[in-house]
């Protein structure tokens, strides 16, 4: 499963992490900025992805349609590319984990 960033977040998000997740992308890598959250969430669905956003709208077509796709709500308020970064960074295991689980549609990253 590979990670797909909302368009809120910095592209150099998914670059940084590519060593860890390596098929991370950005919905503009994929033309989907400016989608609607459902057809993210098909797209996601489809495509085998998880998708990373600040959103929570995303948690409620969770809680509605169930998984896949997961989600990663972000609930780091406004932060700096870097400090995300080092975020997921640390918490890599927990969020292979989560990835891997087939019991969980999401995950809050805090």
């Amino acid at each position: 499963m590979s990670l797909l960033f909302d368009q809120n977040i910095s592209f150099k998000v998914a670059r940084k992490i590519q060593d860890l997740f390596p098929d991370s992308k950005r919905l503009s890598d994929l033309r989907l900025s400016g989608s609607k959250d459902i057809e993210i969430w098909e797209y996601s669905k489809t495509n085998d992805f998880c998708i990373v956003t600040f959103d929570p709208d995303f948690i409620d077509l969770a809680t509605l349609k169930g998984s896949p796709p997961k989600i990663i709500c972000l609930r780091s308020g406004n932060t700096n590319t870097e400090k995300l970064v080092l975020k997921i960074r640390s918490q890599e295991k927990s969020i292979k984990a989560f990835l891997n689980s087939i019991d969980t549609a999401f995950f809050e990253l805090k």
